[in-house]
């Protein structure tokens, strides 16, 4: 099947759901705290909330994609998110944006693993880490587009979730007919765990588990930062967040660093410019171009780490790329839910600059958790079973589309 007729759709639906779904709201919650009178850590713990249903849905996306069909969950995930748009839009109180978040949070965990058996069944083997990486960057894409908006000085907060309501709806229209349906004839071979995934991927927890804690006062709380720091107009505050889109962009060539340094070096890379990102935000008041600099590593590494783990995952679950993608985002998802909470904790009881130095140092541990996995093809080749599986795969799709 055409690589771009999934890849371009895949791209959209990931920056609705976590470009204008999930990470928009560290952009807007300054305002949204001031409009509903919300503290550090009242707002701490509703951001808290994308990640936690995210971690719900990821598990029944994972364990249940193979059973309704990729095409099924992605309509969900579209569904939810604009649900979350609507009601975030729309919140009378912090109890029903609470609600609009969750549902927001949602859509991220449903869309991530359909797309990865999207990929494994339409996408040619040696094209899908680089699909994989690309969808993954629809993130910086929504990013630049949120930063972009707040921009717009006549829509306030609630108007701005509602015009993203519309976008998530056009691009589910998109994505349903983009999206091929589950043909009775395809076959997913989701393969077993046995010993040696399992021992394969105690790495890829851990070290997606830290990484999600030390990257979520960024996402929530970096923009609050600098707006605390003073010095900055509105202007600035939004070229800053849309730095992290446009840097973000850059992720999508983390499928061909790996195939030309190496996971291990794409990895340490990535956590290494991460941390120091985090790091940076502390001298904000000292230098005042420091913030720029810093959301542009935060954006690059993030979205460039994302499909770092994305691809290690699936080299793992080499037969199951929807478990290879849900274990360490769900992980990921994890980390942010705990590192959300206790950074707005730690902000109210100390301040700004002390919690992200924190959460910088906590990134550079996962470095002792480099990948060794260095799966190739031959593994998914040598394997007789599944090579005719996808061959009678490809087969049913070419006399369906005339691809």
């Amino acid at each position: 099947m055409k690589f771009s007729k999934l890849v371009l759709p895949g791209i959209a639906m990931i920056a609705t759901t976590y470009g204008l779904g999930r990470f928009s709201f560290g952009l807007f919650l300054p305002n949204i705290g001031r409009d509903m009178g919300l503290s550090a850590s009242s707002s701490g713990l509703i951001s808290s909330l994308f990640y936690l249903s995210y971690c719900f849905t990821i598990v029944y996306s994972t364990l249940r994609t193979n059973k309704v069909g990729p095409k099924n969950m992605i309509m969900l995930s579209g569904l939810s998110v604009l649900i979350g748009l609507v009601l975030i839009g729309t919140a009378p109180n912090g109890l029903m944006l609470s609600l609009g978040v969750i549902f927001a949070g949602a859509s991220t965990g449903l869309v991530s693993p359909p797309y990865g058996y999207t990929i494994s069944l339409w996408i040619k083997w040696p094209e899908q880490g680089k699909a994989n990486t690309w969808i993954n960057s629809g993130t910086s894409f929504g990013l630049m587009f949120t930063g972009l908006t707040a921009m717009v000085i006549f829509l306030d907060w609630r108007m701005t979730y509602l015009i993203y309501s519309v976008i998530a709806l056009i691009v589910l229209i998109w994505n349903f007919y983009a999206i091929p349906a589950l043909n009775k004839n395809i076959k997913i071979e989701t393969g077993s765990l046995n010993i040696r995934d399992i021992n394969t991927s105690k790495k890829i927890i851990i070290a997606s588990t830290v990484l999600g804690f030390s990257t979520a006062p960024f996402w929530t709380f970096s923009k609050s930062f600098i707006e605390h720091a003073g010095n900055y107009s509105n202007t600035a505050l939004s070229i800053f967040w849309i730095l992290i889109g446009v840097l973000g962009v850059i992720g999508g060539i983390s499928g061909s660093i790996i195939d030309k340094q190496g996971l291990r070096f794409a990895y340490i890379f990535g956590v290494t410019l991460l941390s120091i990102a985090s790091i940076l935000l502390v001298f904000t008041s000292k230098v005042w171009i420091i913030p720029f600099i810093a959301s542009s590593l935060f954006g690059a590494s993030y979205i460039f780490l994302t499909g770092v783990l994305l691809v290690w995952g699936v080299k793992i679950f080499v037969k199951n790329a929807s478990l290879g993608i849900g274990i360490p985002f769900l992980m990921l998802a994890v980390g942010q839910v705990i590192g959300s909470m206790i950074a707005g904790t730690l902000i109210d009881s100390l301040n700004y600059a002390v919690t992200f130095m924190v959460y910088g140092i906590v990134g550079l541990v996962a470095l002792a958790m480099y990948p060794k996995v260095e799966v190739t093809p031959s593994r998914v080749e040598n394997d007789q079973e599944y090579t005719k599986m996808q061959q009678e795969n490809r087969e049913v799709i070419e006399q369906e589309f005339n691809t």
